[in-house]
């Protein structure tokens, strides 16, 4: 690898790492308020983490661009709760936002004691 190759890695990394705590900090907001994950509430997150001014300021624009879901990459925008079946193809913030919503739900049922029926987490999963 070349010197650029690794500095345009390193800027990735970087901004991916960026990235990943914006959508963390924006998905939490809405586990907190117990809001369940549906394809409306991911859109939402990504336009709001991809509009992140910070994130603007601290990558350039060819960075940035990285990351926007292609436009043939499409999804639905309703209020049903997401399943991507078996696709593993996902845009980097629809990524974290299910990342996010696995571990808040893996804390919940962790902190919880054991009981003998199963209940519903409260985030739709």
């Amino acid at each position: 690898m070349t010197e650029e190759q690794d500095l345009a890695a390193l800027s990735f990394k970087a901004a991916a790492h960026d990235l990943e705590l914006i959508v963390r900090h924006i998905a939490g907001r809405y586990i907190r308020q117990r809001v369940p994950l549906t394809w409306r509430l991911l859109h939402a997150i990504e336009a709001e983490a991809l509009a992140d001014l910070g994130f603007a300021s601290r990558h350039d624009a060819g960075m940035r661009q990285l990351f926007e879901r292609p436009s043939d990459m499409t999804f639905p925008e309703t209020d049903d709760p997401i399943d991507f079946g078996r696709s593993n193809a996902l845009p980097a913030v629809f990524s974290f936002a299910v990342l996010a919503y696995e571990a808040a739900a893996k804390a919940h049922d962790t902190a919880r004691p054991a009981r003998a029926h199963r209940q519903s987490k409260a985030w739709g999963d």
